[in-house]
């Protein structure tokens, strides 16, 4: 499942960054920020002039002392180019990075607000997330919904809001309920246990209403998967009416007809009460369909 879930209105490639960007935005959890380009610039020319002092101290060494000194100058000589390739190519490198978490940086503050982190969750909140989201591909996944035996243009509108809601109410609880169980941790008066409880039962309520919505989710999942068998079983059945000609012309040439013919008319039988039973599953799948629609 996601790590991340966006907000069905961010626009869809900042939605997919988003998606991508699970570790950056847990480092941000943690307090990290990327330099500002310009501390970034300052902190390698301090190196580069590092870098040239230690450079220049060998040289005059070398100069000074021409016996032995003459061997640590030609190292350098050796050396120097293979120092600034490789400085140059690590300074390229750490640009890079920088750059793209510069970027994922900016994208996640400026979307703050419209992306939840299921790490964010207490354990009881991604629970019911992971249920909401199986619920959800368990619908997009079904060939019902690729056929278009469903509503597919409004699942593929009224899911994703779905989710996302579940997530943001998740989101906002998880909190909540975090900072209720510490301070409820730190031992209560008999006034504040008072007044603790009440808002402890109106966390209770408000979970309880997310829980109604991914129990509605499951229903038409649910009933989504009934309309998966009945369409799968009809189909096999219209395989075989298809060659039911095939059959007869068997059966006649091999003198079966007493043994066959009642088997034909049950495959017939059978063909149509499948079809019923999957008009119904549709049906029902439409019906609990609308106890999502706000």
């Amino acid at each position: 499942m996601a790590d991340v879930v966006v907000d069905p209105g961010v626009p869809p490639d900042d939605a997919q960054l988003l998606r991508q960007s699970r570790l950056v935005l847990m480092k941000m959890r943690q307090g990290w920020a990327p330099e500002s380009r310009r501390a970034a610039s300052s902190a390698r020319y301090r190196m580069a002039a590092g870098f040239g002092t230690v450079a220049l101290f060998g040289l005059v060494l070398g100069v000074g002392g021409l016996g032995r000194g003459l061997g640590i100058l030609m190292l350098l000589l050796m050396l120097i180019p293979v120092m600034v390739v490789l400085f140059v190519r690590n300074d390229l490198t750490e640009e890079d990075e920088d750059a793209y978490e510069r970027q994922i940086y900016e994208q996640l503050r400026w979307y703050e607000g419209r992306y939840v982190l299921t790490d964010d969750l207490d354990e009881s909140s991604r629970r019911l997330l992971t249920r909401a989201q199986r619920a959800i591909a368990t619908v997009t996944g079904s060939r019902v919904n690729a056929e278009g035996m469903l509503d597919d243009v409004r699942n593929a509108v009224m899911l994703p809001a779905q989710e996302w809601e579940i997530a943001r109410l998740l989101a906002k609880l998880s909190a909540l309920r975090t900072k209720h169980r510490e301070t409820v941790s730190q031992g209560l008066t008999p006034e504040v246990e008072a007044v603790a409880r009440p808002l402890a039962g109106a966390l209770d309520s408000s979970e309880a209403a997310v829980l109604a919505r991914v129990e509605a989710l499951e229903r038409y999942a649910a009933n989504v998967t009934e309309a998966e068998r009945a369409y799968v079983a009809h189909e096999q059945i219209e395989e075989l009416r298809g060659r039911v000609h095939q059959y007869e012309e068997l059966v006649a040439e091999t003198g079966a007809d007493g043994f066959a013919v009642p088997e034909l008319e049950r495959l017939a039988r059978d063909a149509d009460r499948l079809e019923q039973a999957l008009r119904r599953s549709v049906s029902s799948a439409h019906e609990a369909f609308r106890y999502l629609e706000p």
